[in-house]
């Protein structure tokens, strides 16, 4: 496993926390979460990964095998484990708080537990000083650990395909969101939609951004992820497309989209 260098006293000053969410599967969550802490890790950022999909796909995709973990980040949320006792390093220089398939039992579990949508938000709280960005890839659904990443969250990041019916969620995640903000964080900011599986040459793609626009006043983040095979290709490789396709326009462009959000830091 690679070594990432400490952060120094004069970095640390807290860490931008993003949540990827979109209760709609199969919008490039786990994949932009993946390209854009390995975009950032690249340009130097100290960046923990958190995987919150039961399916631990994030985990799967940066080469750590979800079957062979005794300790998953149901421990920390729980309360069972520190986060520090449960966070990985990987081979792609970020750090990684990963998931099994037991946490699919934690939301019934956090169901009745003092606190829940806060637990992954003072969880965090341990490690800030050691990062700069810390990436949250929430289930598709709007349940407690969506809630719970939403809590934790300075930022809000929604992927969604360019399809027919693909946007039909996002007034329900933004809901969520309105409560989130009036119960839990009211400090959470949208920075907005993220286009994947984009192909500007048809009318149709373009035609779903501005209904986005119109719709719900999010901002389109730049420049939109092309589709391509190459990022299903990559976690069978257990690396981000940042390795596997270092050149491809898919890589440019999360590349792209990381400088956006560092630079806005």
């Amino acid at each position: 496993m690679a070594a990432v260098t400490p952060r120094t006293a004069e970095t640390r000053s807290g860490p931008r926390v993003l949540a990827v969410a979109n209760q709609k599967g199969g919008v490039a969550k786990t994949t932009t979460v993946a390209s854009l802490g390995v975009a950032m890790a690249q340009r130097g950022a100290h960046v923990l990964l958190v995987d919150l999909d039961p399916q631990a796909s994030l985990t799967f995709s940066l080469g750590v095998d979800p079957e062979e973990l005794d300790l998953s980040v149901r421990d920390v949320l729980v309360g069972s484990k520190s986060v520090q006792d449960v966070i990985l390093v990987t081979d792609e220089a970020v750090h990684l708080l990963p998931a099994t398939i037991e946490l699919a039992q934690t939301e019934e579990t956090l169901a009745s537990m003092t606190g829940r949508e806060q637990r992954l938000r003072v969880a965090l709280e341990q490690v800030a000083d050691d990062y700069d960005w810390i990436l949250l890839d929430c289930p598709p659904s709007l349940g407690v650990l969506t809630a719970a990443a939403l809590t934790a969250a300075t930022d809000l990041l929604i992927p969604l395909q360019c399809e027919t019916l693909a946007h039909r969620g996002v007034g329900q995640l933004l809901d969520t969101v309105h409560d989130v903000r009036a119960f839990t964080n009211p400090d959470l900011s949208v920075i907005g939609v993220l286009p994947t599986a984009y192909d500007g040459r048809t009318r149709h793609a373009r035609a779903v951004l501005e209904a986005i626009t119109e719709s719900y006043g999010l901002e389109v983040v730049e420049p939109p992820i092309p589709r391509t095979v190459r990022f299903a290709e990559a976690p069978a490789y257990g690396r981000s497309i940042l390795q596997t396709a270092a050149t491809h326009r898919g890589a440019i462009a999360y590349r792209d989209v990381a400088d956006r959000l560092l630079a806005s830091t």
